[in-house]
């Protein structure tokens, strides 16, 4: 049932017969391209292009033959203000330090829309941190009127514009021309934009892109963030040393009108799913049940990368909510002790999710899921540091806060301190629009919160194997604070059996040919 991004050894290790221990180079791994609708093929002409953001009045998805390749493209232009400005789409792609990727975009400027003046346009990549700020600048060379009359860029035919120069982030002047982009330290986000400025003089002239990618080169794509805590739920119930129930009913502040128990009917773990269920049952006085179920006192965390995949129930009156509650919150309450909503649902809605921070005052933001529905399985990230916090859906980001209110401290409390998960689904309540019985009740039931897996994600060492002669063998170890685990194989491509459990370090005789990887989680 696991899926989703997980990372593997960037090199592995073959021990050969009276050769020793020989370092066989990283692993074989596809390039993929990280971007979302990369073609504009997912959208009807003149939608909202779909998994991008807008800047600038003319941008435009386009349907015809002028189309680099299927029938969609992306036109833009410049905004005719009389000073210099901006149009232009930007995707913002989860990534991490150390990340490496290549990047490009077909371009276009017709021969009866040729570009000119000193306009200009151009494709580029910036690695930011988790508060949006920019850490590197990349950029490919410029599409103008002169490039064109001159025959360095062709008109009215495609031509590939690669990302190869490195600019300063602050004046865009060009620092270098490397092959390979490289995330920095401290990146949470790669973000890929297409670029049209606007000279002052409102000078003509279109460029047309298509086929746009950013290729993930070498499969790490969240670099050196390692997994160093996962719950995978493979188990046949609750890991006790991580969650326990909180049952009751009385509406938890927020008029909702379930019971919460502790009985396998509404909260259970099968098929490498926490299955959290919602039931048209009475007990005590109330109509339905579900569960809540929190790491309250048994695990915290403070900053981090914080992951988790699930398919959320879809009907009137369902509020599953994947959050997080500030672990003082015994000593100072609700909303002293601040609250992460990771994301939640109305599930009347099915293509919206929500995610926000309370701690006496309220910031959030509303995300539309391209294309999809949240009873669908999505992934669903939150990166965490201090003064800073991101929301990304399937890898893209959709929110960032770097200001908050509090009730019970200054700036940036109570976002400095760790927090402790909380999964729960509801029926009913303000957040749902407080539906009748009816309403509710003509939704199916059961309905069921499945979380595949819940990571959380540091910056460590990066994953990967180092040997040592150990008499007459070789000790294999590796980062001792990243869930992972050894895998071995007699060939490189496979396939690969686990070992479980593995001592690190761990002592293999250099008598066969054998080789060795690691596995996260």
């Amino acid at each position: 049932m696991k899926r989703g991004p997980s990372n593997a050894a960037r090199a592995c290790f073959s021990l050969a017969a009276g050769a020793g221990i020989v370092l066989a180079g990283a692993l074989p791994v596809s390039a993929g391209n990280t971007l979302t609708n990369p073609g504009f093929e997912t959208d009807p002409a003149g939608s909202s292009l779909l998994a991008w953001t807008k800047y600038g009045p003319n941008n435009y998805n386009e349907t015809g033959a002028s189309a680099h390749s299927g029938s969609n493209y992306f036109k833009v232009y410049q905004a005719f203000t009389g000073v210099v400005n901006s149009n232009g789409i930007y995707e913002d792609v989860l990534s991490g330090p150390s990340a490496t990727y290549a990047a490009s975009a077909w371009a276009c400027t017709a021969a009866g829309d040729t570009i000119a003046g000193a306009n200009l346009a151009w494709v580029e990549v910036s690695f930011h941190d988790v508060g949006g700020n920019v850490l590197a600048l990349y950029r490919s060379a410029e599409i103008s009127a002169s490039a064109v009359s001159s025959g360095g860029f062709p008109r009215n035919a495609w031509a590939l514009l690669a990302v190869t120069n490195q600019c300063n982030p602050a004046n865009g002047a060009i620092i270098s021309h490397p092959s390979v982009l490289v995330a920095p330290a401290k990146t949470s986000f790669a973000r890929f934009q297409l670029v049209f400025q606007g000279d002052a003089h409102n000078s003509a002239g279109s460029v047309y892109f298509d086929d746009l990618a950013l290729e993930q080169l070498d499969g790490e794509p969240y670099g050196n963030w390692n997994i160093v805590w996962s719950d995978e739920f493979n188990g046949a119930s609750l890991n006790r040393q991580t969650w326990t129930n909180e049952t009751g009913g009385g509406g938890w502040g927020n008029n909702e009108l379930e019971y919460y128990t502790a009985s396998p009917a509404n909260v259970s773990v099968s098929g490498g799913l926490l299955r959290v269920t919602a039931q048209r049952q009475s007990i005590n006085g109330y109509n339905y049940t579900s569960a809540r179920i929190k790491a309250q006192g048994l695990y915290t965390k403070l900053y981090g990368r914080f992951q988790w995949r699930a398919r959320l129930p879809g009907g009137v009156g369902f509020w599953p909510a994947l959050w997080m509650l500030g672990a003082n919150f015994p000593t100072a309450g609700w909303p002293g002790c601040g609250e992460i909503d990771v994301v939640e649902n109305n599930g009347a809605d099915l293509t919206h999710v929500q995610g926000s921070l309370h701690s006496g005052s309220d910031e959030t933001a509303i995300y539309t899921l391209p294309g999809g529905s949240v009873t669908n399985f999505h992934t669903y990230t939150l990166d965490w540091t201090n003064g800073a916090v991101s929301w990304f859906v399937d890898g893209l980001r959709y929110e960032t806060q770097t200001n908050w209110g509090s009730s019970a401290g200054s700036y940036p409390f109570p976002f400095n301190e760790p927090f402790f998960f909380v999964i729960n689904l509801a029926v009913g309540g303000d957040y749902v629009g407080n539906p009748t019985p009816a309403q509710i009740n003509a939704s199916t039931f059961p309905a069921e919160l499945q979380v595949d897996y819940l990571r959380v994600f540091d910056v460590t060492a990066p994953l990967q194997i180092t040997a040592s002669a150990v008499g007459g063998g070789i000790a294999l170890s590796w980062p001792s604070n990243i869930v992972c685990h050894l895998q071995s194989a007699s060939t490189p491509a496979g396939p690969w059996s686990d070992h479980l459990p593995t001592p690190n370090p761990y002592t293999v005789a250099a008598s066969a040919t054998t080789f060795y990887r690691l596995a996260s989680p």
